[in-house]
């Protein structure tokens, strides 16, 4: 692309092309309420030492077949997890026990460090997961947006370098919904990087698509139909750039940046099932 002639507001920017987010937020919001009303939980349970680093923990029906951590998006700068409690219903009534973690947000903090907090939440769930059900050290990452490249990221991570009593291989996999890998392209889009705030060098630093996968733990993306093209544009690359540890891409048709979302909380979707698949190989939604 002639970067002099690319609008990457338009390309990278969903609000943008998304009339309606607002609308979709609110909603999100709402469920999310009933969701924390409704479900058996553990609310604001704290995984580091500051007020931004706690998590919501819902427990699954019956025995857990897996612990999943969702990561929320939001560019690293917006939203908060009370908002995607929304995610864990559907997950919960097959078997699955939720983390959705909450972060420090930019211009506060820069990506390198929420990158960080996402290890050590990751770390405390693989640690402390039996302590609410869950099998014992076994831990799955989801994320989606910006949070779908926490989640890639996580793949990345040289865990006995973080912490010596953790083994290689803390994540056994993971699924990046609308994921970004090349944060060199987020420089390049004035309405984000005014609060992200990343420069080439340290947008390289933190970027999947530069570093490889530091185990063979499997790794899914999906993207929508109707997102921005940067989106389309990462997750191409990302497929190029990490080749056969990618295992499948999920398509969703006619999904936007904010509507893929709703097949996630769709037990007979495909991304669904691909959440199924990737905790136990071979499932389906039942």
């Amino acid at each position: 692309m002639n970067a002099e002639k690319t609008d990457y507001d338009l390309l990278y920017n969903p609000r943008l092309v998304v009339p309606d987010h607002q609308q979709i937020f609110t909603r999100w919001e709402s469920e999310s309420e009933q969701a924390r009303a409704r479900l058996e939980s553990y609310l604001d349970v704290p995984y580091g030492p500051t007020e931004t680093e706690k998590l919501d923990l819902f427990l699954p029906q019956g025995q857990s077949r897996g612990l999943l951590m969702y990561i929320h998006g939001g560019y690293w700068r917006s939203l908060d997890k009370k908002r995607f409690s929304f995610v864990a219903p559907a997950l919960v009534k097959s078997g699955i026990t939720v983390a959705v973690p909450n972060y420090a947000l930019c211009p506060a903090v820069q990506v390198e460090d929420i990158v960080m907090q996402m290890v050590q939440a990751c770390a405390w769930l693989y640690r402390n997961g039996d302590n609410f059900g869950a099998p014992e050290h076994t831990l799955f990452v989801c994320g989606h947006s910006a949070g779908g490249h926490l989640a890639a990221m996580m793949l990345c991570c040289h865990w006995p370098k973080y912490a010596p009593d953790l083994p290689r291989k803390v994540v056994s996999a993971a699924l990046s919904i609308s994921g970004l890998y090349d944060l060199t392209e987020i420089v390049k889009v004035p309405s984000i990087n005014s609060d992200v705030r990343l420069t080439a060098k340290s947008a390289t630093k933190v970027s999947p698509a530069f570093m490889p996968p530091a185990t063979d733990a499997p790794f899914y993306t999906a993207v929508g139909g109707k997102e921005n093209e940067g989106f389309h544009i990462q997750n191409a690359l990302i497929a190029k750039k990490w080749g056969r540890a990618r295992s499948a891409n999920v398509a969703c048709p006619g999904e936007n940046h904010f509507t893929i979302l709703d097949q996630l909380c769709t037990r007979e979707s495909g991304l669904f099932g691909a959440v199924l698949q990737m905790m136990e190989p071979g499932e389906r939604p039942t």
